[in-house]
Order: structure tokens, then sequence, then C-alpha cells
């Protein structure tokens, strides 16, 4: 039975925590780590360029997001959103694409962190798939034991490793600066961010990189109904955040290329914060880069679980997906039959991952499957923010831009990206990214029976 007297714990989050959250949910250290080397790979000096114009782009979203929310502060945020803009269909697809990316980085979030404890406590077993895999689920667990105690310690222990971690890419970029600065590895020039530079298949590229970088601040609209004023603070928090984290995106590519040559990046692979802290602070405080990227992850696994339950409860609630999903636990308040449903799907996710080649490989696969089903349901809220808003947003130039065009411009161009970047997918790719989008046809059906059944 869903406890509708009591629902979520209201007025839980702050403006601050909530800031803090978006920022986390992009997990700035992790998202570096994990992909700064394959994007300079494939656009090199543009690379600051590439996440700049991604982050504008973004912003088009973002705006939706918070102009959306004015009209409907719903835990389920973009599905909710969505249905009600474009009808139950379209909405069910928004929120079952967040489902599944949040499923996918059950893995791709859980292994970086658990190869960093590794490597802190125990280097030898850091590249062996089996310990991985082991002390991933130790993290996992132990992040779901946090999240459905309830969101005020879930908040606690999100502003403690967030700050550590900003505090840490902070401190890089700026000794990236003043040690080199005056002679960097790599010239970088106003030209390397200029949108001329890019070629159509290097913006695309880069793009679908970036979307993966800038995912997860859309937490805090998924946490509306635990937060103060949550018809307008979310919103704000949300845009805050991505102020924050476009600037630590900017300034840490940059900083890589003035400090790391190609090979030191190239050898890196999904451990350039720790390259780089390595070449800028003497040992050991250039461990302080694992920590960051261990804290990362963990509080991005955190608010990944966060938008899943709070999808989940506000589908069971509506009847878009069973109720039980919408149940809360009677004293925290907090959905856990939707918490322990994401915990056993992402123990499982990880054994499969165990055999997966290598880390780099499961790490590739899991960002292009995310970043195109980010690209579904973040395009679907521009769409439904640019035709709820079309007729009021006329009414001045700041509205139209706003309301309407900004979101619909960045709802097409993902669009573009979604389409442009499936024939590049290996089989894998499609399979978790295509194929785990598709495959919400069977709950929607299945759902529908339910329902009639019900009726009858």
């Amino acid at each position: 039975m869903i406890n509708q007297e009591t629902g979520l714990q209201k007025n839980a989050l702050g403006v601050g925590e909530s800031v803090v959250m978006g920022v986390a949910g992009t997990a700035p250290a992790f998202s570096l780590a994990a992909t700064t080397a394959a994007l300079i790979a494939a656009v090199g000096s543009l690379s600051a360029g590439s996440l700049l114009y991604c982050g504008l782009i973004m912003f088009g979203v973002t705006f939706a997001f918070m102009h959306l929310n004015r009209v409907i502060a719903s835990a389920g945020a973009s599905y909710a959103w969505v249905g009600q803009v474009f009808g139950p269909a379209a909405g069910f697809i928004a929120g079952w694409s967040l489902l599944v990316a949040s499923a996918v980085f059950m893995v791709s979030g859980t292994t970086p962190a658990a190869t960093a404890t590794l490597v802190l406590i125990s280097p030898q077993y850091a590249t062996n798939p089996a310990a991985i895999s082991v002390v991933a689920a130790i993290w996992l667990i132990l992040v779901s034991l946090i999240i459905v105690r309830g969101i005020k310690p879930t908040s606690f222990s999100q502003v403690v490793m967030t700050v550590v971690e900003v505090g840490v890419l902070v401190i890089l970029i700026v000794a990236a600066i003043i040690q080199y600065g005056s002679h960097p590895t790599h010239v970088l020039t106003w030209r390397s961010l200029s949108i001329t530079e890019f070629t159509p298949t290097l913006f695309a590229t880069g793009a679908l990189t970036g979307l993966f970088f800038f995912w997860g601040w859309d937490v805090t609209l998924n946490l509306t109904e635990e937060t103060r004023d949550a018809a307008n603070a979310p919103g704000r928090s949300a845009v805050s955040a991505m102020i924050i984290v476009a600037l630590l995106f900017v300034f840490f590519v940059i900083s890589c290329q003035l400090v790391l040559t190609d090979e030191e990046i190239e050898q890196s692979s999904t451990n350039v914060v720790f390259a780089l802290a390595q070449k800028l602070l003497p040992s050991p405080w250039s461990y302080m880069a694992i920590i960051a990227v261990m804290f990362s992850t963990i509080g991005t696994l955190e608010t990944q679980i966060l938008q899943f339950t709070r999808t989940m409860y506000a589908k069971g609630r509506d009847g878009a997906l069973h109720p039980r999903y919408a149940t809360l636990h009677k004293t925290w308040q907090t959905p856990w039959v939707a918490t322990a449903l994401i915990t056993g799907i992402g123990l499982v996710l990880i054994f499969l991952s165990s055999l997966m080649p290598s880390v780099g490989a499961l790490i590739k696969v899991s960002v292009n499957a995310i970043g195109f089903q980010v690209a579904c349901y973040y395009s679907l809220a521009g769409f439904a923010c640019a035709w709820h808003f079309r007729s009021s947003a006329l009414s001045s130039p700041d509205r139209f831009v706003f309301l309407f065009l900004w979101p619909a411009f960045s709802a097409l161009f993902l669009v573009f990206i979604a389409v442009y970047s499936v024939p590049t997918f290996d089989l894998v790719t499609n399979i978790v990214g295509v194929g785990g989008i598709v495959i919400g046809i069977i709950p929607f059906a299945l759902n529908k029976m339910r329902q009639r059944a019900t009726r009858e």
C-alpha cells in the first residue's frame, strides 16, 4: 500500500543541498577520468570547445526542466511532464529511458569506484575482474543502505564527498595553470574554442561524449517533492549546478592539454585525473586524485539510485507501473521496494560485467549506451517544454528564447546525435542502448493489461 498521508519527506533539502546534488549527479571527477582521454583522442585540441558548445546546448534542456517543474512539481520529472504534454506512452518512454540509463550506470559507476578502492588498499588486485566485481557489489549495497535510510543521511554524505571532489579538481586546474601556463605541452589558442573549426562529424563525435559528461544534473528535479520551495528551487539549483560543472569540465580539459603529452593522455586511459595529479603534485598528495574519483563515482551512484527510485515511485503512484514500486518505508519515507529492485539489478549486471574483456571496454559500451538513452528522455522533455509554452512564449523575446527556441533547438540536436550515433555503435552497445529502451514496450503493455483486468 502507498502511504499517501506522508509521501516522500517534504522540505528535507535546501537550495545549497539541491545544488550539491546536481553537481554530484554529473560526477565531475569520474566523468573526466573516464572520458577525457577518449574525447581528446576523438577531437584533439577542440576538446574544450566541444564541451563548451555541448554545455550551451545542454542549457536548453536545463531551462526546459526548470520551467516544466514550475507547472508540475513531481518526483517523476521528465516522465510526468512528457506524459502530461504528449500522453502516457511518450511519458512512459521518457521515464523508462532514465530507468535503463540508471541501471546501466550501476556497472559503469561501481566499477571505477571498486578499482580506485583496490588501488588504495590492494594494488595487486586492481586489475582482477573477480576482485573488482566483489568490491563493486559491496559499494552498491552500502550506497543503497544509505539511500533507503533517508534523504537527509544521503544529502550529508553527498555534501562531504562533493566538496572533496570539486576541491581536488580546482587544485589540479590551478596547479596546471601555474606550473605549465608559460610552457604548455600543447599550445592552445582561441581557435580551439571556435565553432568554425569543427566539421559536422567532429562536432557530433564530441557532443556524444559530452552528453555523458553533463548527464546527471537533473537529479535535482527528481528530488523536487523533497526540496523546500519545490516549484522553483530545484530548477534554479539545476542551472547553478550546470554552470559549475561546465566551468570545471572546460578548464580541466584545458589543463590536461597544458600538462600531458598525447602519449601520456592515451596511456592514462580512464585514469587521466590521476595521471595529471602525478605530474603536478608530489607523492602521496597525488593520491588525492584517486580519492576524488572514488568519491565522485560513489556520489553519482547515489544520485542515479535516487533518480531511478523516485521515477519508479512516481510511476507506481500514478499507475504507470505496479503500485508496489510506490511503497514507502513507514519511518524513513523512502521508496524501499524500488531501491531493492535497482540494487538487485545492479548486482546482476555487475556479475555479468565481469565477463567483459577489460574495464576500458566496459566503460566505452556503457558511456555510449547511456548517451543514447539520455538523449532520448532529454529531447522529449525539451520538445514538451517548447510545445507546452508555444503560445505564451510569444509574449516577449526572452520567453520565446528560454521557453521555446532554446529547448526546441537542444531537443532537435539531441535527436540528431542519437540518430547519428546508432550506426557507429557495435552490436553490444546497440543491444544495451537501443534495445534497453525498446524492451520498455513489454512492461508498458503488461501494465495496460493489468489495469484493464482491474477495471473489469
